[in-house]
């Protein structure tokens, strides 16, 4: 929900980021890896109660995050980079929710519930761009994204926010994983709904009298 709001604040600053990087010939795949890494080292930091480390980790990953998008657009965007991008970002979201499950029994339950919600909105998401691929459906909102970006109200922007509130507020993460979860089950529903109708629309012959 946010996302389209913020991405206009933060280019400029990725961009200005980006562009010393690739004069030195680093890659967008490479700020990719990279930022993964940085952000898995949240895992055992989070895991021995080292919240504010845990937390730097976090938004340097999604640092990280932006500036390849930006480092791929001034050169030659691939669709081998935009796979490995939201691949490594979903297996990232999982690992932080998993590890507060481990840092504390008492979270174990609502963490389970938070990944199973992310479940439906990672499976909506990457099934929708799928599709809206072959029928050519473009997305207005988010133009420049190497997948169709399906917006909800649980988004990227969302989503960290949330991580950032664990990492400051460690003691509340059952009550806060369980109504992000809810956030999550409503992005879900709403993008089923849209999805679903979307998609019959395009499937409608042009000539159908009742398309």
């Amino acid at each position: 929900m946010l996302d389209r709001y913020m991405l206009p604040v933060i280019k400029p600053g990725l961009k200005m980021l980006a562009r010393p990087l690739r004069v030195r010939g680093v890659t967008a795949d490479q700020v990719t890896i990279a930022g993964f890494v940085i952000g898995l080292l949240a895992v055992p930091l989070i895991i021995l109660n080292g919240y504010w480390l845990a937390l730097a980790c976090i938004a340097l990953n999604r640092l990280c995050d932006g500036i390849d998008g930006e480092l791929a657009r001034l050169g030659q965007p691939s669709d081998a980079g935009g796979f490995l991008d939201i691949t490594l970002d979903f297996i990232f979201y999982q690992a932080i929710v998993f590890a507060f499950a481990l840092a504390d029994p008492s979270n174990t339950v609502w963490a389970l519930v938070l990944m199973l919600s992310f479940v439906g909105t990672g499976v909506s998401f990457l099934a929708f761009a799928a599709l809206a691929e072959k029928h050519r459906i473009k997305s207005l909102a988010y133009p420049n994204k190497s997948l169709h970006y399906l917006g909800g109200i649980a988004e990227g922007t969302e989503t960290i926010l949330v991580f950032a509130a664990f990492c400051l507020w460690p003691q509340y993460f059952p009550q806060i994983a369980a109504g992000f979860a809810l956030v999550c089950v409503l992005t879900t529903v709403m993008r089923l709904l849209y999805g679903y109708r979307t998609l019959r629309a395009a499937e409608q012959p042009e000539n159908d009298p009742a398309a």
